[in-house]
């Protein structure tokens, strides 16, 4: 069922790419064939997609407000308390006038009762769903389309699904992963699932705990269908806010520091950012060229660092949502390929990407030279290539070391290396960044300072690809997890897997966990 579409030969990103014919909003729509305007209306393919966009966040299984679900056909046509209470039906087939869909939706000296606190919506959209429910208001939903998934009624997999990312709460507490449909979150040493979070969106490509560890937001969505962000209350394991984004799944989502503000990325090309408790939109930049895959706040949650597909870390000012710089090389063959993840220090404004070429690399954000084509100013260090393409990668909590995961040909690794050194560019080096031409001497004692004091502290092979890495708030293990489904605890202390569990339900087979002995020397 839900899991068996999720492809394990491939990593969990890029099957949007396979499913994808749109962007995110704001970009082009799918190219559609011609249409017969004289047709009937499809509910479908023409009024699902605007309550998607404008309804369904406030009204679905997991945050029916007025208790109203917009996301069952049947509970839609009825209405919610309000409908009740007036015995009055949301829509009201032939008959759009006596329709509380319509009287809701249609504003009056400019404003409307829905969506509520924003624009009315479009005078073609109104029409659309006038015309919609004239016509007979008939639901055209194709049956492997329709909403089978909430509380009452949560994801039965026949296979563990590619697990495409991790979070533990700031307590060290839980565990959430990410699921199909949902967010599961487990004790923090993998014994227990306490909870299923069960949204509209089909893939979670990423979870992160606010700062207080109160919420939990989550990025996604449908493939070629609606992105999607979502933000939890922990505690109450409900719902708080469901902001929809546009035409496509949507990546790497993160907390400014305050908890005020949440960042993500877009197909579309677009970083963009919301405030946490209204969801409305405080930025949207548009320096990238291809889509947009992780982001993360500076320490002062003014900045906002993003990578992309298009080869690049950008640096973006979140009060005026001005482009700030480039942070890597704009240099063609600087960068080959991708990045696919970016990680802030702990305590300083540097920052690890990695991506297609399997390179852990570590950026400063702030220029000391001089910007010139073909240099590479930012560069703190690089580490040799892993096997594969690198997904994850995250800084130990005191910043002396960070863990990353590679995924190649079904196999996968988890490296740990080590970050104990002075980052501050020596004088001669930076002699060297400031000079206009470069001879080729000069330019082996950069290569030689960038790979300097750069050390491989171990190595964990995986049979299979790694997509998703978290660590312990102690510093003592890391989760790691990807295609094959099963969350790996690794000691740091000996990179030995102490633990591997499945955190989804097979069938209608039970949880377990598998321990593994901690070997000591």
């Amino acid at each position: 069922m839900n899991s068996g579409h999720l492809r394990r030969s491939l990593p969990a990103l890029f099957l949007s790419t396979a499913l994808a014919s749109t962007t995110a909003f704001g970009a082009i729509a799918p190219k559609m064939e011609k249409e017969d305007p004289n047709a009937p209306v499809s509910f479908f393919k023409k009024i699902r997609p605007i309550l998607q966009a404008q309804c369904q966040g406030c009204h679905q299984p997991a945050k029916a407000k007025g208790g109203y679900v917009m996301t069952d056909f049947a509970k839609f046509v009825a209405g919610g308390e309000d409908c009740a209470k007036d015995k009055k039906q949301a829509v009201v087939a032939k008959e759009p006038d006596k329709s509380y869909l319509v009287e809701q939706i249609t504003p009056d000296n400019g404003e409307a009762e829905m969506p509520p606190k924003k624009a009315p919506l479009p005078e073609a959209d109104i029409k659309l769903i006038r015309r919609w429910i004239s016509e007979g208001a008939v639901d055209d939903t194709p049956p492997n389309a329709r909403q089978r998934f909430d509380a009452d009624h949560p994801p039965i997999y026949q296979r563990p699904p590619v697990i495409t990312s991790l979070a533990y709460s700031p307590d060290g507490s839980l565990l959430a992963v990410a699921g199909f449909h949902e967010i599961l979150l487990w004790k923090a040493d993998g014994s227990e699932l306490v909870a299923r979070l069960i949204g509209l969106s089909e893939r979670i490509q990423s979870v992160r705990f606010s700062p207080d560890g109160k919420r939990l937001a989550a990025a996604g969505g449908r493939p070629a269908q609606m992105g999607e962000v979502q933000i939890w209350d922990v505690e109450k394991r409900k719902l708080a806010l469901s902001v929809p984004v546009g035409y496509d799944t949507v990546y790497g989502v993160n907390w400014s520091p305050d908890g005020k503000m949440v960042s993500f990325g877009c197909p579309d090309n677009t970083l963009r950012a919301i405030d946490s408790e209204t969801g409305k939109q405080v930025l949207q930049g548009t320096s990238h060229s291809d889509w947009v895959l992780d982001t993360t706040f500076t320490h002062k949650g003014d900045q906002l660092v993003s990578v992309g597909r298009d080869m690049s870390a950008k640096l973006t000012e979140v009060a005026s949502q001005r482009f700030i710089d480039n942070i890597s090389s704009i240099t063609p063959g600087a960068l080959r390929g991708g990045l696919q993840t970016v990680s802030r220090h702990p305590e300083r404004d540097e920052f690890l990407v990695g991506g297609a070429d399997g390179v852990p690399q570590a950026y400063r954000i702030v220029r000391k030279v001089q910007r010139r084509i073909g240099d590479n100013a930012l560069l703190i260090r690089k580490w040799p290539a892993m096997e594969g393409r690198i997904y994850a990668m995250r800084f130990a909590p005191d910043g002396k070391s960070f863990v990353a995961g590679s995924s190649l040909d079904g196999t996968g690794q988890v490296n740990f290396y080590n970050y104990d050194f002075n980052t501050e560019m020596p004088a001669e080096i930076l002699a060297i960044e400031n000079k206009a031409g470069r001879s080729e001497q000069e330019k082996k004692e950069e290569e030689a300072h960038f790979t300097s004091n750069v050390k491989l502290l171990a190595s964990v092979p995986i049979n299979a690809g790694i997509f998703a890495l978290a660590y312990e708030p102690d510093g003592e293990a890391v989760a790691a997890a990807g295609e094959d489904g099963k969350v790996r605890m690794i000691s740091v202390k000996d990179a030995k897997i102490i633990k591997e569990f499945v955190p989804v339900p097979i069938g209608a087979g039970s949880l377990t966990t598998q321990t593994v002995k901690l070997e000591t020397k």
